[in-house]
């Protein structure tokens, strides 16, 4: 079957001074994405700092590395391959699967990994790979915002990027103003100056794309 095969994994996550607390907070912070998106595979971790999830659609899985990044950050950082594919299950306990999707999704995830080492690709988080003789979204266009998307989160400041969870969470401008405790002006102002308001309407299209 046709699947959006997701990698993800935590940037320098051997330096954490406690693996324990980290590896429970992205084993919440998963389930938290499950239970918003309901992934057709459920995200799980599966050894070390590595987990890994299956999305009907890739708009899905995009949707979800966003909601990952935001929900882990900024103390956390994580990195994300998409691989669109076929899927088999080899195994149902332990989930066990194969196929040209995951294989896309390691060459995507492996793609992040190497731009860590080219000037200017540094903020890149998100990388998307189809698999050969596959339709579906094309990874030049995909590519290219998630580029644009990856450049923008990578600049936003710890405070823009509560604010950013929280619009994409449903709350409103007026509410989070009071949550942080600043002026509904100032939220508004945040919004505008750091694109905030692109990232939400980029992410509801997604929401919809087929």
């Amino acid at each position: 079957m046709l699947m959006c095969a997701l990698i993800g994994d935590v940037v320098g996550s051997r330096s954490s001074a406690d693996r324990t607390a980290l590896h429970a907070r992205l084993a919440e912070v998963l389930a938290g994405v499950n239970a918003a998106l309901d992934p057709a595979a459920p995200l799980r971790v599966t050894v070390g700092d590595e987990y890994q999830g299956g999305f009907d659609t890739v708009s899905e899985a995009v949707r979800a590395t966003l909601r990952l990044r935001l929900a882990l950050g900024p103390g956390i950082d994580v990195r994300h391959g998409i691989g669109w594919g076929e899927v088999t299950v080899l195994e149902e306990e332990p989930r066990i699967e194969d196929g040209s999707g995951w294989w896309a999704a390691r060459d995507a995830i492996n793609a992040v990994h190497r731009s860590a080492q080219r000037p200017g690709s540094r903020l890149r988080r998100t990388v998307y790979r189809r698999a050969e003789g596959i339709e579906g979204p094309d990874p030049a266009t995909l590519e290219a915002m998630l580029i644009l998307r990856d450049q923008l989160v990578g600049e936003l400041s710890e405070r823009s990027l509560l604010v950013l969870r929280g619009l994409l969470g449903g709350t409103t401008q007026r509410d989070l103003a009071h949550d942080l405790g600043v002026t509904a002006s100032a939220v508004s102002q945040r919004v505008r100056a750091d694109g905030l308001a692109a990232l939400v309407a980029a992410d509801r299209a997604l929401a919809v794309a087929p």
